[in-house]
C-alpha cells in the first residue's frame, strides 16, 4: 500500500504510461520487508488476498516480441508462468495475470474441501532463496473453485461480446479463457481418497471448461501414497482414463484443454523412462519438470530447518530439475511440450530452462521472496538472453543444447 501511494504521486507529474507502470513495480520493493516479518503462510494469505482485491501493480506495457510463442493453438505473450500452489483456489486469477505473468496456474483443487495438513506447515529458508512445505492441497475443493472460475469465464465472454459489438474498440483478443494470459488448472486428490482416479475425473467434468490447460498432479510429497502414481502402470491407467473422461465432453471448435502431468525432481532413471514411455505412447500434452523435492540439495542442507518434513522448493532445486528437465527431454525426443519448474529467480535461470528443452517456465519462491518487481525484470532478463545468442523467438531456443 506504501508503494502504491509513493507510485501514485509519481503519477501526477507524468503522463507517460509506460514510466509510471516501471515505477508502480518498483516501488513494490518496499513492501517486501514488510511481509519478511510476518508468518510465511499468514504473509502467503495476505499476497493473495492483495492480488484479489487488485492492491497489486497491473503491467501496461507490452512484452517483448521475442517472447511471445504459440503452443497447443494457444498464444502466449511470455513464456514466464506462476506456478501451483499460490493461488490454490482460485481467487486471484485476474490480479495475478494482470502483473505480466504469461499463464497463471491455479491448485492443486481437490474434490472435496480439505484442511491440509496441521500448522506450521510453510518454512523459510530465506538465505538460501528456499522454502520448505508441508501443505498437504489445503483446498476449498472443486465447488467453490468452480463457482470463482465460471464467474471469471462469464466476465470474460461479456468483455468479448461488449468489445466486438463496438465499432471504435482497438481491443484485441488475446489470451485465453480467464483474459489476459493463460490459465491452467492443477487438480488433486483427497487425502483419504481410496480411488485417486475417480477424483482427477471429477476434477476434468467440473473445471475443464474453465481451462485453458489441466494439470494431473502426481507429485505433492505431501499427500501420503500420491508419488506411487508416477509408477507405469498406475500412470498409464490413470492418464487413459483422465483422456477418455476429458474426451467425453463437449467442446467448442477450440477442443479439449491440453492434459499434463507434473513429475517430481526424485525419480530414478527407470521411473524417467517409464514415464517418457507412458507420455509418448497416450500422446500426452505436456509435462511439468518438477515439484518440490524431498531431498535437501546443498547449501540447504546445512540450514537447520532443513530437518522439517516437506517438500523444498526455490534455488536450491534449480540444478536437480533442470537435470530432470533435461533427461526428460532426451527421453521424449523433444516430442512433448515440457514446462520447466524449480528454483527460477531470474531470466538467466529461464533461459537455462528453455535451452534444456522447457517450452515454458514456471516459478513461485522466488515471486513469493521478490514480489511483483520480478516479474518485468525476469522478462527482460530474459528477452536480453535471447536477443544476445541470436535467437529470434523463445521456440527457437528450446532445447538448444542438444543442438
Amino acid at each position: 500500500m506504501i508503494g502504491l501511494a509513493i507510485a501514485g504521486g509519481a503519477y501526477v507529474s507524468t503522463a507517460d504510461e509506460a514510466k509510471f507502470c516501471g515505477w508502480l513495480f518498483k516501488s513494490t520493493q518496499l513492501v517486501n520487508p514488510l511481509f519478511a516479518l510476518l508468518d510465511a503462510e499468514f504473509a502467503h494469505r495476505l499476497a493473495v488476498t492483495a492480488a484479489a482485491h487488485g492492491f497489486v501493480p497491473r503491467e501496461k506495457r507490452p512484452d517483448p516480441s521475442v517472447l511471445g510463442l504459440e503452443i497447443w493453438g494457444r498464444k502466449f505473450t511470455n513464456p514466464i508462468g506462476l506456478a501451483a500452489g499460490f493461488d490454490k483456489n482460485a481467487e486471484a486469477v485476474e490480479g495475478l495475470l494482470g502483473m505480466g505473468f504469461g499463464f497463471v496456474e491455479v491448485g492443486s483443487v481437490t474434490p472435496l474441501p480439505q484442511e491440509g495438513n496441521p500448522k506450521p506447515r510453510i518454512f523459510r529458508l530465506r538465505e538460501h532463496g528456499a522454502v520448505i512445505n508441508r501443505c498437504g492441497f489445503n483446498s476449498e475443493g472443486i465447488v467453490v473453485v468452480a463457482k470463482r472460475l465460471g464467474a471469471q469465464h462469464g466476465k470474460r465472454k461479456m468483455e468479448e461480446t461488449s468489445s466486438s459489438a463496438s465499432p471504435t474498440t482497438n481491443d484485441v483478443k488475446q489470451g485465453g479463457k480467464a483474459g489476459p494470459g493463460i490459465l491452467g488448472v492443477n487438480l488433486g486428490k483427497n487425502k483419504t481418497s481410496e480411488d485417486a482416479t475417480a477424483d482427477y475425473v471429477q476434477g476434468v467434468h467440473t473445471l475443464s471448461q474453465y481451462a485453458d490447460y489441466l494439470v494431473i498432479n502426481v507429485s505433492s510429497p505431501n499427500t501420503p501414497g500420491l508419488r506411487k502414481l508416477q509408477g507405469r502402470k498406475q500412470l498409464k491407467d490413470l492418464v487413459k482414463k483422465v483422456q477418455a473422461a476429458r474426451d467425453e465432453m463437449q467442446w467448442a471448435e477450440d477442443g479439449p484443454p491440453p492434459l499434463l502431468v507434473k513429475i517430481a525432481p526424485d525419480l530414478s532413471k527407470q521411473d524417467l523412462e517409464d514415464i517418457a514411455a507412458v507420455a509418448l505412447a497416450l500422446k500426452l500434452d505436456g509435462l511439468i519438470i518438477s515439484n518440490t523435492t524431498i531431498s535437501r540439495p546443498p547449501p540447504a542442507d546445512t540450514h537447520p530447518i532443513a530437518q522439517e518434513a516437506g517438500g523444498l522448493s526455490g534455488k536450491p532445486l534449480f540444478d536437480l530439475s533442470t537435470n530432470v528437465l533435461r533427461e526428460m527431454y532426451t527421453l521424449t525426443r523433444g516430442k512433448i511440450p515440457l514446462i520447466g519448474c524449480g528454483g527460477v529467480s531470474s531470466g538467466e535461470d529461464a533461459y537455462k530452462k528453455i535451452r534444456s528443452g522447457a517450452t515454458l517456465v514456471q516459478l513461485y519462491t522466488a515471486f513469493a521472496y521478490g514480489g511483483p518487481a520480478l516479474i518485468p525484470r525476469i522478462k527482460a532478463e530474459l528477452a536480453e538472453c535471447l536477443e544476445r545468442d541470436g535467437f529470434k523467438s523463445v521456440q527457437e531456443a528450446v532445447g538448444a543444447d542438444f543442438r
